[in-house]
């Protein structure tokens, strides 16, 4: 009897707890128990439990896709701010080039006759202008030339003398037609070997000035010739010696190669493929490889030809080299601009990241940075044209914003 009355209590007190902790029990249930003994108590206590028992957290309310950041952060992070507006997408072509000298700014300082180097002015690496000595030589063959026209003018000097006066006496009557005739062919015909002899100077490379003062310099002068260099530039490559001989039979005629560098070309190979979309007058940028230069030139040529052996077309490019960066020789990498279309939205390329399959910018906001989902369009290497998530106007970070990005995925692993 004893053990059955225990085992009733023992059901009525579990049925308590269960209604404690359900609320959906019905109030009959709940007053069928209330008669037992401290079922009131009971029911005070679980109260306080229910009460004392902890609530799950609520969860928070947060902004995602923002980056707080402070200006002084973001002057600190160099991160450049601009508005958004419209620009220029361009497609370029890319193709390997190599510097080359401007064909039409390279001279070569070459002997016409048979000499002795006797002084060398100007040595290898120095800057020469232009008719500026380079070189004296010593030659038998430019003395016997002076020589010759020395002869030539003093006798043409003689004859014309005597020609006037006979056509004097002609006119007075003095002296026979015949006289006088044959006194003007010999003046005509001493002009006419003066001619040659000077005709011949200017064949050895001496200049009208230099025949003009031949007469004013010193006998020891009539084997020495002066070199002068053709045009302004420096001297890349020196051929002779002091006291080499130079000239004809198979003799060096070479004494210098003068380069005017301050202009270049570039030389292009093209694959038969891009060669429609290029053209004279193309706009190219080259890139130093392994640096940071960069300079835009001009397409000045586009060889009919193709290369036997790349099968590629040769495309000349020129560009200014005043600061003397780009020299022959050099290997760069080169964009052709065939295509610039305008667009009403553009953004840097340096703006845009890739999270989570999505192209997004980080606009400006009041207290740091928001990152905004865009869909693009045209885009090249340097700008993305946008078609929405973003209106002309709006401020967005354009470098350095790999920064921004590591804070907003940093964030987002501490959610």
């Amino acid at each position: 009897m004893i053990a059955r009355l225990v085992l009733v209590v023992l059901a009525l007190t579990a049925g308590i707890a269960a209604a404690s902790l359900s609320p959906g029990l019905s109030q009959g249930v709940r007053h069928a128990i209330g008669w037992l003994p401290g079922a009131s108590q009971f029911r005070k206590d679980a109260a306080t439990a229910s009460e004392q028992r902890p609530r799950s957290a609520e969860p928070r309310e947060e902004k995602q896709g923002r980056v707080k950041i402070s200006d002084d952060q973001i002057a600190a992070a160099r991160i450049e701010i601009a508005a958004a507006e419209g620009g220029t997408v361009s497609r370029h072509l890319l193709v390997p080039g190599t510097i080359v000298p401007d064909a039409n700014r390279v001279a070569r300082v070459a002997v016409k006759l048979s000499a002795t180097v006797a002084e060398l002015r100007k040595g290898l690496g120095d800057e020469v202008a232009k008719d500026e000595v380079v070189a004296v030589l010593e030659s038998r063959e430019v003395a016997d030339a002076k020589s010759e026209y020395f002869a030539a003018r003093l006798a043409s000097e003689l004859q014309q003398t005597l020609s006037e006066r006979d056509k004097i006496l002609w006119d007075k009557r003095i002296s026979t037609e015949q006289q006088f005739l044959r006194s003007r062919n010999a003046a005509a015909e001493t002009r006419m070997r003066l001619d040659i002899a000077r005709q011949k100077l200017l064949a050895l490379g001496l200049s009208e000035q230099e025949i003009g003062n031949l007469h004013n310099e010193p006998e020891t002068s009539l084997r020495r010739q002066e070199v002068r260099a053709p045009r302004g530039g420096r001297i890349v490559e020196r051929k002779v010696d002091l006291g080499a001989a130079v000239g004809r039979d198979n003799l060096e005629t070479e004494l210098f190669v003068i380069m005017d560098l301050s202009r270049v070309w570039v030389e292009l190979a093209v694959s038969p493929d891009d060669l429609p979309a290029v053209q004279e007058g193309q706009t190219v940028t080259l890139m130093q490889r392994g640096g940071a230069e960069k300079q835009n030139g001009r397409i000045t040529f586009i060889s009919p030809l193709l290369e036997k052996e790349t099968r590629s077309a040769r495309v000349i490019g020129e560009l200014g080299n005043e600061n003397g960066i780009w020299r022959p020789g050099m290997f760069v990498s080169c964009e052709i601009k065939i295509e610039e279309q305008p667009v009403p939205l553009a953004v840097p390329a340096t703006a845009l990241h890739t999270i989570e399959t999505e192209q997004v910018v980080f606009v400006r906001t009041a207290d740091g940075f928001e990152k905004r989902p865009v869909k693009l369009g045209r885009r090249n290497g340097a700008v993305a044209e946008v078609l929405s998530g973003l209106e002309p106007g709006e401020k967005l970070a354009i470098t350095n914003t790999f920064t921004l990005k590591a804070e907003l995925l940093k964030a987002q692993a501490e959610d």
